[in-house]
């Protein structure tokens, strides 16, 4: 019986955090955390080339020692990570299948489609690929996860209707984030009637640790429940939603988990409403209210990363985690091939395209001095 077939229980394993020893994946903490998962009747596990070591930690911890038709299991192809021939993508397929002994791929994900990533998935034709695998059996279902827009989503979607899932981020605290648009790419899927797979549920780890004035919502509707849990409930509320992954890296995060997701039926409409009253909450934290329009970046002779500097900026204004910030700035604007608010030469013309009307030289000037940036010489 396939997953998309049988009544699974709706926590994944994501495997991209996974307990560390000595700067290396604890092989023997991540075997007692996997032992300790099936063993609660949960069998959906996530991992991807592109995550260091996952793939081996796989194959020792799970694949070694349980029945291959005991758990599911899904990974991913980053074309996007130095391809420059569809043979090259091709790799990562045959790599994976070695790293994690796994035979066959319960699930297997295009890796982050969206933005200036896509084209290398349409230029290599990875979409006949997955799909001549499936045939072979090295792959049951095909899917992919996205990073982007509604927009885009609908696009990809149109294009590929034999997709049989997509893997989205969405949570409480992105649902109405014009950056992220997370109820706009859940209702583009679900306009699609296809099925979903969560992930980032507790956004990187940050809703597991919210403001303060959000979790005095939560614990005076729940004591006893954790942050992380309402993060993880949402998700795994919304209609067509097939499983909510958790990158789990101790066993406490395990047991947390695993204490809310057996047999899980949902939220009730007083749970329901808590969610709402803590997104109001988050909403009345001043943010920079970037819309992730853009207009901005089609105008600048110096081509910065505007809105993804202030999405980075938001995420330490909310959560206070300077570090979450730093890497998200990298990953938005650098890993954007776009260059860091401290080369900004304050020429005006940003905030003459921005509709949301935002200082955007003075809050480049901040966020430059937050990142500790400094110009080149």
């Amino acid at each position: 019986m396939s997953f998309f077939e049988r009544d699974i229980q709706k926590l994944g394993f994501g495997m991209m955090r996974l307990p560390k020893k000595d700067g290396a994946i604890d092989i023997e903490e991540t075997k007692r955390m996997v032992d300790r998962f099936m063993d609660a009747g949960f069998t959906y596990f996530d991992t991807a080339w592109a995550y260091p070591g996952s793939e081996d930690a796989v194959r020792q911890a799970l694949v070694k020692r349980y029945p291959r038709e005991s758990f599911q299991l899904a990974t991913k192809l980053a074309a996007w990570i130095k391809c420059k021939t569809r043979a090259d993508a091709e790799k990562q397929f045959e790599d994976s299948l070695r790293q994690t002994g796994a035979g066959y791929f319960d699930n297997y994900l295009l890796h982050n489609l969206g933005e200036g990533r896509t084209h290398f998935f349409d230029d290599f034709d990875l979409w006949s690929f997955v799909r001549e695998k499936k045939a072979e059996g090295k792959i049951r279902h095909i899917g992919f996860s996205f990073h982007s827009t509604p927009e885009e989503l609908e696009s990809i979607l149109s294009a590929h209707p034999e997709m049989e899932f997509v893997q989205l981020q969405l949570n409480y605290a992105d649902w109405e984030n014009p950056a992220i648009q997370s109820r706009g790419v859940y209702e583009t899927a679900r306009r699609h009637n296809i099925p979903i797979v969560v992930m980032e549920p507790v956004k990187g780890g940050l809703l597991a640790n919210p403001p303060e004035s959000v979790l005095r919502v939560l614990r005076g509707a729940e004591p006893e429940s954790s942050a992380a849990s309402w993060g993880i409930r949402f998700a795994a509320s919304l209609p067509g939603v097939l499983v909510v992954l958790s990158g789990m890296s101790s066993m406490e995060q395990m047991e947390d988990n695993l204490s809310y997701m057996k047999d899980f039926a949902g939220l009730g409409e007083a749970q329901r409403a808590t969610v709402e009253r803590a997104r109001e909450e988050l909403a009345k934290i001043p943010l920079i209210p970037c819309t992730n329009c853009n207009y901005c970046a089609k105008v600048c002779p110096m081509e910065i990363g505007v809105s993804g500097t202030f999405e980075a900026v938001n995420i330490y204004t909310l959560y206070g985690d300077l570090a979450r910030a730093k890497s998200r700035e990298g990953w938005q604007v650098g890993g954007h091939g776009r260059k860091h608010a401290v080369e900004c030469i304050r020429c005006g013309q940003c905030e003459e395209a921005c509709p949301q009307h935002i200082a955007i030289r003075n809050q480049l000037a901040a966020a430059a001095e937050l990142f500790g940036q400094k110009k080149e010489a």
